[in-house]
């Protein structure tokens, strides 16, 4: 198979085997800025000290929390089939919510680090019946090695951002030698199945977006009534996945709105949880009082934002408040997933930056089911509205939850495609039990 790569894949190839001598190197490195487990990685190198279960075993590997979280519904229908589950993902986050959202038999393991040596290992330990793949998370050496071993390979829930497309196209060789090791390509949009197709990918259907089927987040019931308690009575707002640079227009917000509404509380969760501090430190050189929940600090009266930098309590904040911006769309990020907050019946406000669901939040702004802020000014007008009206959040979240039970369905699709590759796993299955 080698002699039959694109050069820049061999070359690849060589390189990260190479490079494999260096990962303890990585691994400290990483150690230092939070990005690894020290309890867990030998995994990177693709060693486990967990048993494989007997039996068939389904792989499901996603970049980080969003793709691991969009196959959350999947993957309990496929628990419910008796089938086992391994999950695996790159991120110290993505591992903390597989810990606190999945069922304990459901296994996390940190994909290897993408050398050949390490692949190996993964493979050998682990031996997979099937591969799904979601999104856009394409490591060639582990793809090219489980081509090799015909492990059955499916991209599910597929992604290709019009950011990314030309540059893969600099690459066609290449990228169609990895999508063309998949069996099937589930996308989640016809743009997406014609930029795949394109590409070289196989066999390419279009089955929608997962994340629209992914239930709400939960919350436990105990802390909601606590903050419910806290916050009665005071207009909130909550700032979901904020990133660096909107946290600025945030505070700036909210020092414009609370002359019209003086018990404001805005409630800023951070993407990355380890930068609450640094915004807790924002708000106060704002003139503004914070309070850190990370430190177990409560949002009390004098309290103007509540800096909620913890892990997977999402659907804690969007059960409190009424109205939600989604991060990451006023800074050239892309976006954040609003399904989950639409789920759970609040108001959505965004900005102009959102290229990563484009085709949700076009169906939602067509409809009137979301506002779009592109600066300050306008991020102040529509949060005033929306706090100020009631039968606007009424019409808003009406219309968000109507184009989110249109556009969903997507899980049904997939299962309906992986049926042939699942019934193979379920004779599997048979045969060793029998």
């Amino acid at each position: 198979m080698a002699d039959t790569l694109p050069m820049a894949l061999r070359v690849y190839r060589g390189l990260s085997s190479a490079a494999a001598p260096l990962a303890p190197a990585l691994i400290r490195q990483r150690l230092k800025r939070g990005k690894e487990d020290p309890a867990r990685t030998d995994e990177r190198r693709g060693l486990s000290h967990d048993a494989r279960p007997k039996g068939p075993l389904i792989w499901i590997h996603g970049a980080s929390v969003g793709e691991v979280l969009a196959a959350a519904a999947l993957i309990e229908r496929l628990r419910a089939s008796n089938l086992r589950i391994l999950v695996t993902s790159g991120t110290v986050t993505s591992a903390a919510i597989v810990a606190r959202r999945f069922p304990s038999d459901v296994i996390h393991q940190y994909v290897p680090y993408d050398a050949p040596r390490f692949v190996q290992r993964f493979l050998d330990h682990w031996r997979p019946s099937l591969a799904l793949f979601i999104e856009s998370d394409l490591w060639p050496n582990l793809i090219l090695a489980g081509a090799a071993r015909r492990l059955p390979m499916v991209l599910i829930n597929g992604r290709m951002s019009q950011r990314s497309f030309p540059r893969w196209q600099r690459m066609s060789r290449s990228i169609s030698a990895l999508l063309g090791s998949f069996e099937l390509c589930l996308t989640q949009s016809r743009t997406d199945a014609e930029r795949f197709a394109a590409l070289g990918g196989r066999n390419v259907l279009t089955t929608g977006n997962l994340k629209l089927d992914v239930p709400a987040p939960p919350a436990d019931p105990a802390r909601l009534e606590r903050l419910a308690a806290m916050t009665r009575g005071r207009p909130v707002i909550v700032a979901a996945s904020t990133h660096p640079g909107e946290e600025e227009v945030i505070i700036a917000a909210h020092k414009s709105l609370s002359g019209f509404f003086p018990a404001l509380l805005t409630v800023i969760v951070p993407r990355h949880p380890n930068r609450g501090p640094a915004v807790a430190q924002l708000v106060a050189s704002s003139g503004l009082q914070p309070a850190l929940r990370s430190r177990e600090q409560q949002p009390l009266a004098e309290t103007d934002i509540y800096v909620a930098d913890t892990m997977g309590e999402l659907g804690l904040f969007y059960r409190l408040a009424p109205i939600v911006f989604m991060g990451g769309s006023l800074v050239e990020h892309g976006g954040q997933n609003p399904i989950e907050a639409i789920k759970l019946g609040a108001a959505i406000v965004h900005g102009p930056h959102v290229f990563n669901f484009s085709d949700v939040y076009e169906a939602l702004d067509r409809a009137g089911g979301a506002r779009v802020a592109d600066g300050r000014e306008a991020l102040v007008r529509h949060l005033g509205q929306l706090l100020d009206d009631a039968d606007a959040r009424s019409t808003l979240v009406g219309a968000g939850e109507r184009i989110v039970a249109q556009l969903g369905g997507a899980l049904d699709r997939t299962l309906s495609a992986l049926e042939p590759y699942l019934l193979q796993v379920r004779l599997e299955m048979g045969a060793a039990d029998a």
